[in-house]
């Protein structure tokens, strides 16, 4: 009868251990996730932003001279990323692909004008500096036109300076939230051994002597449930790194580090904390108070 009594009460442990990891596995790995968003959120932003092209048609009177200097001229400028030539023939076979009809049997002739995609880099993707380049252009006579997308822009950066400022605010909300559900998964770990707790301390246990092997134990529990999450983490990095290589994520591998070191001191210090404030709790209740 001991014995089946014994097997159930350790597998009741053991239930408990585990639903105590999973919680804090769960809550760090979306807290680590999340941290992996906010470290790479402007290098995201960037990325878009450096989509966004400014195309410079030149007239059919310009000089090859004249385009090779342009060219030149704007590889070397700080706001350029890389530029682009493109004749008007490439131009042609681009339209036709896009639309399934070679335009240029109704016109009789290419209508379309050679021209310099320049894309820029992030930081200076905003209409003013865009104004700024298409004003200082404008004054080269085989320059025909400069075109680029007013409305993209300014609604990209709207959009960049919400998603920011409601990133930061779901971060400290969630970092709240986590907080909560492994302190709560704590005290219910610790509220099933309270009548343990009541009775080392009525044998004439110190406080310190019962609280330290509970905070050990719930470190050790944080330290599993942290290294759970940074393996699910470490295969979400790795799975939108291989599926977006663009994005860099795996530039900064210091950032990523520290990331994950967090999210191991998170869980340790979470665990502590909270074992020592249940522990504290029912070292401080009465003998009668332990049933409620």
């Amino acid at each position: 009868m001991s014995t089946s009594f014994d097997k159930y009460q350790k597998r009741r442990l053991i239930s408990s251990y585990f639903s105590v990891v999973i919680s804090i596995s769960l809550v760090l790995f979306l807290l680590g996730c999340l941290g992996l968003l906010v470290i790479n959120a402007k290098k995201v932003a960037d990325h878009f932003k450096e989509q966004v092209v400014v195309t410079i048609y030149l007239n059919d009177t310009a000089k090859e001279v004249e385009v090779k200097q342009l060219e030149k001229s704007l590889a070397m400028a700080d706001y350029t990323k890389s530029t682009t030539y493109v004749p008007k023939e490439d131009a042609a076979k681009l339209m036709q692909e896009e639309t399934g009809e070679d335009f240029m049997d109704f016109v009789g002739y290419n209508p379309l004008m050679n021209s310099i995609d320049v894309y820029l880099k992030a930081d200076y993707v905003t209409n003013e500096t865009l104004q700024s380049i298409s004003e200082d252009l404008a004054d080269k006579q085989f320059i025909e036109e400069i075109r680029y997308d007013n409305d993209l822009v300014e609604l990209m950066n709207d959009n960049v300076k919400k998603i920011t400022f409601w990133v930061l605010i779901i971060s400290s909300l969630f970092t709240l939230i986590a907080v909560l559900l492994i302190n709560s998964s704590i005290r219910l770990a610790v509220y099933s051994k309270r009548f343990i707790i009541k009775t080392m301390q009525m044998v004439g246990a110190t406080k310190s002597f019962i609280r330290r092997p509970f905070i050990w134990k719930n470190v050790q529990l944080g330290l599993i449930g942290s290294a759970v999450a940074m393996i699910g983490m470490g295969a979400v990095l790795y799975y939108v790194n291989k599926s977006f290589p663009s994005l860099g994520f795996l530039d900064h591998p210091i950032l990523l580090v520290l990331v994950f070191v967090l999210v191991a001191a998170i869980g340790v210090i979470i665990t502590s904390i909270s074992t020592f404030i249940a522990t504290q709790r029912f070292l401080n209740l009465k003998t009668d108070h332990l049933y409620y």
